[in-house]
């Protein structure tokens, strides 16, 4: 995304219809196709769950690029000589880290989502590990003589991703240089 942005034209171009292309393929069911082909281990199924969360990322990074390069501190790095290469990554990515930071905590809340929801259906964690969507699939076994099985899992799923999205609105909040 920052290279994106910060090189334009041509690189941009390709970066972001690679990126384009990527949001047509619906991701929850590559995941699955992911999980059942490699297996169900923990690290395959991170992967499988954060392997098209960085798009939004990039499309964030590269608006923020997009803004940052017309700076008046880029425009004097590029004036003295400084390499493309060092611009980026000593004057554009720490003012992204914020942005990045902020969306990430944002992002969290549909990973969880997601690996629930594979876990739910069979297809992310197993045991022993345990894991929302495992609680929630269980609860609903014993949903006629114990409800309670069903909606504490479904109710702290509900607010961890709140409070996910509660941080992340917070961090927005702290970290915009607007607002100060």
């Amino acid at each position: 995304g920052a290279t994106a942005g910060f090189l334009g034209g041509r690189v941009d171009s390709i970066m972001m219809r690679i990126v384009d292309m990527m949001y047509a393929i619906p991701y929850l069911l590559i995941a699955i196709l992911l999980v059942t082909i490699l297996g169900r281990e923990f690290y395959l199924v991170v992967l499988a769950t954060t392997a098209f969360s960085w798009m939004d990322m990039a499309r964030v990074v590269r608006g923020q690029t997009l803004s940052l390069r017309t700076m008046e501190f880029v425009e004097a790095a590029r004036a003295i000589g400084v390499p493309t290469r060092r611009i980026i990554f000593a004057h554009i990515v720490p003012n992204l880290l914020g942005v990045v930071v902020i969306y990430t905590t944002v992002t969290v809340p549909g990973v969880i989502l997601t690996e629930s929801v594979l876990s739910f259906l069979g297809l992310g964690i197993q045991e022993p590990m345990t894991s929302w969507g495992v609680l929630i699939e269980d609860g609903t076994k014993v949903m006629d003589v114990a409800p309670w099985m069903l909606l504490f899992p479904a109710a702290l799923l509900s607010v961890t991703l709140y409070c996910f999205n509660f941080i992340g609105d917070g961090l927005r909040d702290a970290l915009d240089p607007k607002e100060r």
